[in-house]
């Protein structure tokens, strides 16, 4: 979900301006022009993103919520102030987003890094969150070369010894909090998250 869209409703002036300087936007552009649009909005398909209209509309309110809307009623604004607006609310979300991923039976907070269980916590490292979050988002068992690959951007035939290494210190660490051995897996296919 790291992608970031502004969708932008019933709003044909806007759109048109924010198409010209499009290849200068740190997100993508959507034009939406009808209600169904916004009420069959398919929430992974646009990741994080903002909904820019021009007046109050109840019905997004009720679909997406406040915090997903942008209502842009000072007009005119400079487009630079327009721009530095988007950018700001789409890193507030980001910010929220990241505050908590569940888990299985854990809670991670990306912004502190640190993963939770009932009462008990413990403190991340950057790598040890990115291992967490790779092993998550496949559902089967990962190698070490592929850890290597989309994790440390390692060329395959580099030593496997540093994947292992991190891979055995996280799996140390959340026994020693959590009393859990099974957090990470070790199969003869690979490295997988308990469920």
């Amino acid at each position: 979900m790291n992608n970031q869209s502004i969708i932008v409703y019933n709003f044909d002036i806007l759109f048109n301006i924010l198409f010209e300087v499009k290849e200068n936007l740190k997100f993508s552009l959507v034009k939406f022009n009808t209600e169904n649009e916004i009420l069959d909005l398919d929430e992974n398909k646009y990741g994080n993103y903002l909904i820019l209209t021009t007046k109050n509309q109840n019905f997004i309110n009720k679909k997406i919520g406040p915090n997903k809307i942008l209502i842009i009623d000072n007009t005119p604004i400079k487009i630079e102030k327009l721009i530095d607006l988007l950018n700001i609310n789409l890193l507030k979300q980001k910010y929220n987003n990241q505050s908590e991923i569940i888990l299985n039976k854990y809670k991670i907070d990306l912004n502190s890094r640190k993963i939770f269980n009932d009462e008990k916590n413990l403190k991340l490292t950057e790598k040890e969150i990115e291992i967490i979050l790779f092993l998550n988002n496949h559902n089967k068992p990962q190698n070490i070369q592929s850890l290597q690959q989309d994790v440390w951007g390692y060329i395959s035939d580099l030593e496997t010894h540093t994947v292992e290494t991190h891979i055995y210190r996280l799996r140390k660490k959340i026994k020693e909090i959590f009393n859990d051995e099974n957090f990470i897996i070790s199969s003869k296919e690979g490295y997988y998250l308990d469920e």
